[in-house]
């Protein structure tokens, strides 16, 4: 909940805690996502730095809920937490990923389809990340024939969903639970950054670029500035610098999207994505210190924000409909082709929203009790019974026999 304005503050300006619906967080995660797309629609070098941007917003938000939980009940209900997680990632998932599977089937290449059921189980396990690192599937190099590629995100946040709760539940309660917290998620940030500095020298950047353990300073530098005593380090910012430093922050950030050439640029796996999550965690903590500043007001305007609200589903579909769709649009490329493929994903996405992912996540009557289990096992079984039906395509079906053109 937000708390009322603070002495010495700019009239309007409130504090929000970092458990609450803060509007220019929305907005932030509605940049991040468009950086995303135009990144995939080959218009934005560096968009694909917005994932660590979600990394961080996820972390900062579901630990804020975790410290808050503990603070009022003096414990957390794991189950409970899993609870909301499952309703609010699974059921767009199953939604999307069955009908990815069933559009590759009827409009895929043989090659796309093969790898679309291939990769489609690890998907529903929240493993898929690993098994491109596991196959050394080059996230650069091979994503353009794999409609599931993008979902190591959504699996990478998933374990840290799966993790990071029992660390909290463990460390945060008692005295100085906030302070072993902060500290604990400094120092896996710091074992994390190592970790890739390891493997970010390898020619192939999977495993630096996919892996949970790689990726996690982005989910701890989050989880960090969510904690008390960073909140009270941002506090003494003065009212007046907050949108000075947000304006620099958001900037550098903003530059980076632009001037990154992929897993090319310098010091990328050397520092490069870990300063980039540290901007990015910066620029929550101080957004959601002063939401009603000028940077906050910004950041949370109505376009980001109703952008933000759709990221979820629209991460979800934007890939599939990217690979999917024809390179020429009415005989048109480029930026047309583009502008359609951005149109598909919202009207895919906002009808994902609109009818699975509100009605799961606000409790709607099919979705809670056992009416839910039975939702979820449905939605399974079909799933199951969709990867299980589409046919497999063989591999080199319907290319010419080169023997019988040059037999006499």
């Amino acid at each position: 909940m937000r708390r009322g304005p603070v002495p010495g503050r700019p009239p309007g300006t409130h504090i929000a805690s970092p458990g609450s619906h803060i509007a220019p967080l929305d907005g932030l995660r509605g940049l991040a996502v468009l950086a995303v797309l135009l990144f995939h629609a080959g218009h934005l070098s560096g968009g694909f730095l917005g994932v660590d941007l979600f990394f961080v917003l996820s972390g900062f938000l579901i630990t804020g809920l975790l410290l808050r939980e503990v603070a009022s009940h003096g414990r957390i209900s794991l189950t409970a937490f899993w609870g909301r997680r499952a309703r609010r990632l699974l059921p767009a998932l199953t939604v999307v990923g069955v009908g990815t599977l069933l559009l590759t089937w009827a409009f895929g290449a043989a090659s796309v389809l093969l790898f679309a059921l291939e990769d489609a189980p690890w998907v529903a396990a929240q493993a898929v990340n690993w098994h491109f690192v596991a196959e050394q599937i080059g996230y650069w190099n091979a994503s353009s024939s794999r409609v599931f590629a993008h979902l190591w995100s959504i699996a990478v946040e998933w374990q840290f969903y799966l993790a990071w709760p029992l660390v909290v539940a463990l460390a945060g309660r008692g005295r100085g639970g906030q302070w072993r917290i902060a500290a604990l998620a400094g120092a896996g940030a710091l074992v994390s950054l190592v970790l890739m500095l390891h493997y970010g020298d390898a020619v192939d950047t999977t495993r630096a670029y996919e892996g949970t353990d790689t990726r996690a300073f982005a989910l701890l530098l989050g989880a960090l500035a969510a904690t008390a005593p960073v909140r009270r380090m941002v506090a003494r910012v003065p009212g007046r610098a907050v949108d000075v430093v947000c304006a620099v922050l958001a900037c550098g950030i903003g530059a980076a999207w632009v001037l990154t050439d992929g897993q090319n640029t310098p010091g990328l796996f050397r520092g490069g994505l870990f300063a980039h999550s540290l901007a990015a965690a910066a620029l929550i903590a101080l957004l959601a210190h002063a939401p009603d500043g000028r940077a906050g007001r910004l950041a949370g305007s109505a376009v980001p924000r109703r952008l933000g609200e759709l990221s979820y589903s629209l991460y979800l579909w934007h890939w599939p409909v990217y690979l999917l769709l024809p390179q020429t649009v009415f005989g048109l490329g480029g930026w047309w082709r583009t502008a359609v493929a951005i149109g598909v994903s919202l009207l895919a996405a906002w009808l994902t929203k609109v009818g699975v992912e509100d009605p799961a996540r606000f409790r709607a009557r099919w979705a809670t009790g056992r009416r839910g289990l039975l939702a979820l096992a449905a939605a399974l079984a079909v799933a199951a019974g969709v990867w299980a039906a589409v046919p497999q395509p063989q591999p080199g079906a319907g290319t010419v026999d080169i023997e019988r053109l040059t037999a006499p």
